[in-house]
């Protein structure tokens, strides 16, 4: 039997959360795993219901800094009274003295992106500078710490590798498309009442809640270009937020980009949704017609995956991580040309044959990523790095259970 101790306190939204409702019905499933799990008080009901999985939530939510100071001297009793084998940190930090073999799941490339430290001197934003500096200083010491350092690309694993001169391990996160598109409930009302006022348009998509290193003023300046090249089609720009302060995650102040919208005058072309139920964003994916990121920074990109699964043409910003993950199922454009976005979106909206190519492509890259395979290969780690670590019988263990897999 293996026990895995799996901190998720640091999963409150995005990739973070993607990556446990993913992970944990995997490892639930497996007859000789047992997982310990940490999670927000918020996150509960998600979780507590899954066979094999032991929840453990502190009694409030922790704010970034008490949950930094509950990790690193709380956490190592608990793991221990769970007699766990090994410890997986799913937040970007690792335990500085774990008192089993530490697996750190590395996410976050802002602390190593100098377009974002450029995009928040830009801003003014001299706080979330320094606040970015000293979280990027516990980063670097957490791939220190821990026993192996796992990220979702290769990408930014050259990235962690350069910075850190550790050595670093990519695991691409997966996609499972039976559990993707498995849930049937429809749109609130609110959103299909917004698909049928709009009537006949084209409907590019970006799914992400508002935040700088997205890039959504570069999306946003490019609407009127898009607008004017395709002149014959009526454009609306879908966003899975609301372009207003303190309505997403984080200090991230939308204000401007707000302002924008309505500088340029294409407030009629953009669409805020608001945040969409994970369970059904699938029937959102299929309403629209061309996904579009404009992302500067990212570690893996999960909407690329699940938009092409979803048979989403893909307009995506050229940075090392989209072209690993679209591959040839994309269309790139310079990350901060206004010009090349549109002529890129006006390209695929304009040619039946290319927006045919690039779903088929895409439709085949997506089924490339697996969840189930991605716990297979966690699982390997596992075993590589309790080997020099642990006692032989739970070597033995960790690969019998790696032979459990189809």
């Amino acid at each position: 039997m293996i026990r895995i101790f799996l901190n998720g306190l640091a999963a409150s939204s995005g990739s973070g959360l993607t990556y446990l409702h993913n992970v944990v019905p995997h490892l639930s499933a497996l007859p000789n795993v047992r997982t310990i799990l940490a999670v927000q008080p918020a996150l509960k009901d998600n979780f507590e219901n899954f066979p094999g999985v032991t929840l453990i939530c502190p009694p409030e939510t922790l704010t970034t800094l008490r949950r930094f100071w509950f990790e690193q001297r709380r956490l190592p009793d608990l793991i221990r009274k769970s007699q766990a084998d090994v410890l997986i940190s799913a937040g970007n930090f690792a335990l500085k003295n774990s008192p089993v073999p530490q697996i750190l799941l590395s996410g976050n490339s802002l602390y190593t992106s100098a377009d974002f430290r450029r995009d928040l001197r830009s801003r003014g934003e001299y706080g979330m500078l320094a606040d970015n500096f000293y979280k990027g200083m516990l980063a670097k010491k957490s791939v220190r710490w821990a026993d192996l350092t796992i990220t979702p690309s290769e990408a930014f694993a050259s990235e962690l590798r350069r910075w850190t001169s550790k050595s670093v391990l990519a695991l691409h996160h997966g996609f499972d498309g039976a559990t993707f598109f498995a849930d049937s409930r429809p749109l609130s009302r609110e959103m299909e009442k917004e698909f049928e006022e709009s009537g006949a348009c084209l409907r590019l998509l970006f799914v992400s809640h508002y935040n700088y290193y997205r890039n959504f003023e570069t999306l946003i300046r490019a609407l009127p270009l898009i607008c004017e090249k395709l002149k014959s089609k009526k454009v609306k720009l879908l966003l899975t937020c609301k372009l207003k302060r303190g309505a997403n995650p984080g200090a991230y102040d939308a204000t401007d980009a707000r302002r924008l919208v309505q500088k340029l005058g294409v407030s009629e072309h953009v669409v805020e949704l608001g945040a969409v139920p994970y369970a059904c964003i699938h029937q959102l994916y299929r309403r629209c017609h061309i996904y579009v990121t404009p992302a500067y920074a990212e570690t893996f990109a999960h909407p690329l995956v699940e938009a092409m699964a979803c048979g989403l043409p893909v307009v995506a910003s050229d940075i090392p991580v989209h072209r690993e993950v679209c591959g040839e199922a994309a269309r790139y454009f310079q990350c901060f040309s206004v010009a090349a976005l549109a002529d890129t979106v006006a390209n695929i909206a304009q040619s039946a044959d290319l927006n045919s190519q690039l779903v088929a492509a895409g439709r085949e890259r997506s089924a490339q990523f697996s969840w189930a395979g991605h716990v297979q290969h966690l699982l390997s780690q596992i075993s590589v790095v309790s080997m020099h670590s642990q006692p032989a019988t739970l070597q033995t263990h960790l690969h019998l259970g790696r032979t459990s897999f189809p």
